[in-house]
């Protein structure tokens, strides 16, 4: 599978269909995994939610519609699937800097064009991996506020001063998790430390039954951990056959090594 491609047939399909509800389960379809996974694909490998894409592309559209057939706003909105006129303009007016009424023939209007990925050759790298059942999990954890573009930072110096203060009365740290803005985890929220055992002032967290993609580092080195998620997100996810679950990744810490978990249905 061609995965650059898959994307392509999406992109083409979703604009074909912009004048009607989307279904992502024939998206999924395309690219021959479930929803949730193709919605993670999709958001990796074009940096942008597929929600936000097809909201993005309808809105450019409607601007063009608006110039070029002088239609009414409540038939553009009910077009590109808004239940009202007043919905329709907010989101007009947030994409475009103008509201719908006040477009002329000289209005300068955004144009977000439909994406199209090269088609390169995608050959993956060697990634040794075991897939493991894990029963429901009742863990302990404490978070802290991050994004993308700290998360490298902050997850390791969150967690070395939580192995300070904690350390001495409950043990090293078992467990981490990130989790995320939105369903296809495009933006990351939040980095948590979790112990499996009740330590007062930590939120109770359950994680599921289910199977799980382990990638094992011989290391508990943050780049190593960081290193490895990368290859997974971009080099395995886009070509590997499982479907995923939406339950956040989880690390494991033990014996000097970390075991990178993701969930798989």
């Amino acid at each position: 599978m061609n995965i650059y491609q898959k994307i392509n047939e999406i992109t083409e399909y979703i604009d074909n269909h912009l004048e009607e509800k989307i279904d992502y389960n024939v998206l999924a379809r395309i690219m021959g995994v479930n929803s949730y996974t193709m919605q993670r694909i999709f958001s990796l490998l074009t940096t942008i939610t597929l929600s936000d894409y097809i909201r993005k592309r309808r809105l450019s559209c409607a601007g063009y519609d608006f110039i070029t057939n002088n239609e009414k706003i409540i038939d553009v909105a009910l077009k590109y699937q808004y239940e009202s006129a007043t919905a329709f303009s907010r989101a007009f007016s947030s994409f475009h800097g103008i509201n719908p009424s006040k477009i002329t023939n000289t209005t300068i209007l955004k144009n977000f064009p439909r994406i199209v990925l090269n088609e390169i050759d995608t050959s993956i790298k060697d990634m040794e991996y075991q897939i493991v059942e894990r029963e429901e999990m009742i863990v302990y954890g404490k978070g802290v506020a991050t994004d993308n573009d700290h998360i490298q930072e902050d997850a390791p110096k969150f967690f070395i001063e939580m192995e300070k203060q904690y350390k001495d009365s409950y043990g090293d740290i078992p467990y981490a998790m990130i989790s995320y803005e939105e369903e296809e985890h495009l933006q990351c929220n939040y980095y948590f430390i979790l112990y499996d055992k009740y330590i007062p002032d930590f939120e109770k967290i359950i994680i599921p039954a289910s199977k799980w993609l382990s990638f094992r580092i011989p290391s508990q080195e943050a780049e190593d951990i960081h290193d490895i998620s990368q290859k997974f997100y971009l080099e395995f996810l886009p070509s590997c056959k499982y479907n995923l679950k939406a339950i956040p990744e989880l690390e494991y810490y033990h014996d000097e090594i970390t075991d990178f978990l993701v969930a798989i249905e």
